[in-house]
């Protein structure tokens, strides 16, 4: 049973003490356990877990006196196992998120550990240490610690804020005094920084990248734009790090692919010189989505300005509202703020900045505005700027002559280059697909090179995120290959990323009839749901429920053997997928074949009614949807086991009374049910 969810009151007629106990000991451990330390945060993560080894000799020793807790003691232990819970989450957070957005936000992680610690303490001042049966060495440490804990001050690490002044100085107008110099990277202060918080090596760098990128990817749903833009710009600041600091190194290993003509030199010269001015430009001048200096200012329906390539971005992907305001845009409309151009433009040429525009000459812009008067639907379709496009142009077709005729080491290359060029923007993809590269990266899934073929699927995954390219490789006879990766690729990354590609591919309707359609795909990916990593196994679940939701794949996937796997993952508590398998069984509910098999297995009730008070919003709603399902048309049997299990009928009411909407109604339904089935155990009829 997964202990590690969201908050939650209980009461003793709701919460067994039994239960109560080994969630504590279950998750006090877990986070006793937690040896390394992280870069940032290490002495508020090592005084917490201090502290919660002291309560976990607490619990074990109430534990093995064997004898009842005083009705008082629970709601206190409730609390204190919320506190631990929440303590676990943000400890794991600062361990494996990401270092420098940690840095950037140490002040207020330091305030959660601070808030935490004095959840503890107000907890531990309704706990009747002279009811419970402990010894005297135990007694003495709890009251230590509650002592400790009422007064404890908010720590924040002045080695750690030091390091956050240093960064955001660099972020920063840099070295203002010096013109020649301002706002260009102190490379040597940043590289400083980043050694500091554990960033030592090109692999480093790459794993901030990529948790910088899942922390924008987390943000997009909390956080709002412009947090998300921030984070996108530190990941800028890495990757350019990055090249600078270990750009000797990296060319003599890819000499062959990084040679660019003179042209593509200058284009590159012009983009790092575009970033480096970045941190002096006024706030006034930066658009509030990019951060960067609005080339081409537009107002909205809101009155709120920005450059226009950024909002037409953001209305193209299917936003009606006001970044900044969330306010709703009555027209789409871009009208060109024709003042602060001019001021912005003025600003330029005063600092000696070269102005380049975004194809914002007068022809080009009437041209544009003809365009939109012929198309109420495009708003708005001007590149990022057409230099960089060009930019991208010209790698992709570079990069696409490599795969076709250069050597082993040079098409390895050249996969890689092409699985990062494909990895950030939409225009990126079109781009790269459009200079041929899907035909040569769909050969090279057959190589016997693991790395060419590691980074021909994973190129290929990237490309299908644009939904045209979703259609051209399926064209392109993809979906064999990319399946035999998946059964037997030469890497688990290789068939962890095909399983991801998968998923992508059948987004399309017509595609999950032809995936579908071939026995080993649905095999295969119930082979890495059973072998592979966490992240493997997540791929792949949500890849089988993609699949799954065309109604022939479902009978497939019961006759492969889902059904088992999935229940077994659920009570794996290190496969960290319990939400992804219980929405597979949900949808295989559907199907008589996995309704069958389903009600064959004797523990997954159990763990449903675990799950209605410990798992997720998502977790609850599944779970009860399948014990709804499993009751419903002959199954009695299932009703009768849950009218048994003393925990049942708390949880449902529990969810009918607290949970979501969907997850009321469905409980609500199920406890009519038992109600019926209990009246006719009683009333037979004849």
């Amino acid at each position: 049973m997964d202990v590690s969810l969201p908050p939650f009151m209980a009461s003793s007629g709701l919460l067994p003490t039994g239960t109560l106990l080994e969630s504590l000991i279950y998750v006090s451990n877990e986070v006793a356990s937690m040896e390394k330390l992280p870069s940032v945060q290490a002495r508020n993560v090592s005084t917490m877990i201090r502290r919660i080894k002291l309560l976990y000799s607490l619990f074990e020793e109430i534990q093995n006196t064997n004898t009842p807790l005083p009705p008082s003691s629970i709601l206190c232990l409730t609390e204190v196992f919320s506190v631990i819970r929440r303590a676990k989450f943000l400890i794991q957070g600062c361990k494996d998120g990401s270092s420098l957005w940690g840095l950037l936000q140490t002040e207020i992680v330091s305030n959660q550990f601070y808030v935490l610690v004095k959840e503890m303490g107000r907890a531990l001042d309704i706990l009747p240490l002279s009811l419970l049966n402990i010894s005297a060495d135990i007694r003495e440490q709890v009251e230590l610690l509650h002592k400790q804990a009422k007064r404890a001050d908010l720590f924040v690490d002045p080695r750690e804020q030091q390091r956050r002044e240093d960064l955001l100085q660099v972020m920063a107008s840099n070295n203002e005094k010096n013109s020649k110099n301002k706002g260009f990277i102190d490379i040597r202060k940043l590289q400083e920084v980043l050694n500091s918080i554990g960033l030592r090596s090109p692999l480093d760098y790459e794993e901030e990248v990529s948790k910088l990128e899942a922390e924008a990817q987390k943000q997009a749903g909390t956080g709002g734009l412009i947090v998300v833009s921030n984070i996108n710009n530190l990941i800028s600041l890495v990757s350019f790090s990055k090249s600078r600091i270990f750009s000797n190194e990296e060319n003599e290993k890819s000499k062959d692919i990084k040679q660019r003509s003179s042209s593509m030199s200058r284009i590159y010269d012009q983009s790092l010189t575009s970033q480096s001015i970045l941190t002096i430009i006024p706030d006034e001048f930066r658009c509030p989505i990019s951060l960067d200096l609005m080339r081409d200012p537009v107002i909205v329906a809101s009155g709120h300005t920005y450059d226009r390539n950024s909002i037409a971005q953001w209305i193209n992907s299917g936003h009606h509202t006001c970044p900044k305001s969330g306010q709703r845009l009555i027209h789409m409309a871009l009208i060109p703020n024709y003042a602060l151009k001019s001021l912005v433009h003025q600003w330029c040429q005063e600092n000696n900045i070269p102005l380049t525009e975004r194809a914002s000459s007068s022809s080009d812009l009437e041209r544009c505005n003809s365009k939109r008067k012929l198309c109420d639907n495009a708003v708005d379709h001007i590149s990022a700027t057409k230099v960089a496009a060009d930019a991208v142009k010209m790698t992709a077709e570079f990069l696409v002559g490599k795969l076709a005729m250069g050597s082993l080491e040079i098409q390895r290359q050249a996969a890689y280059e092409l699985r990062l060029l494909a990895k950030t923007g939409m225009d990126n993809r079109r781009i790269i697909s459009e200079a041929g590269a899907i035909p040569f990266l769909v050969t090279l899934l057959s190589s016997h090179d693991p790395r060419i073929q590691e980074n021909a699927v994973t190129a290929l995954l990237n490309l299908s995120i644009y939904d045209n390219n979703k259609i051209l490789i399926m064209a392109a006879g993809a979906i064999d290959r990319i399946i035999s990766v998946l059964e037997s690729g030469k890497t688990m990354e290789a068939r962890e990323n095909a399983a991801a590609a998968i998923f992508s591919l059948s987004m399309i309707d017509d595609s999950k009839v032809t995936i579908g359609a071939r026995p080993r795909a649905i095999s295969a990916l119930i082979g890495l749901l059973r072998e592979g990593t966490t992240a493997g196994k997540r791929d792949a679940a949500t890849a089988l429920l993609n699949l799954a939701v065309y109604s022939a794949n479902k009978a497939s996937a019961v006759v492969a053997g889902a059904v088992p796997l999935l229940i077994d993952l659920l009570m794996d508590d290190k496969a960290g997928i319990t939400d992804d398998a219980l929405a597979v069984l949900a949808l295989l509910l559907g199907c008589s074949q996995g309704l069958e098999e389903i009600r064959k297995s004797r523990v997954l009730v159990p763990l449903l009614i675990d799950l209605l008070r410990f798992g997720s919003t998502k977790g609850k709603e599944n779970s009860i949807t399948l014990l709804l399902g499993l009751c419903k048309d002959g199954g009695e049997e299932v009703a009768r086991r849950l009218l048994i299990n003393p925990r049942s009928i708390p949880s449902l009411q529990s969810l009918a009374a607290d949970g979501s909407l969907k997850a009321r109604r469905k409980a609500d339904a199920l406890l009519r049910l038992l109600n019926r089935c209990c009246s006719q155990s009683h009333n037979p009829v004849g």
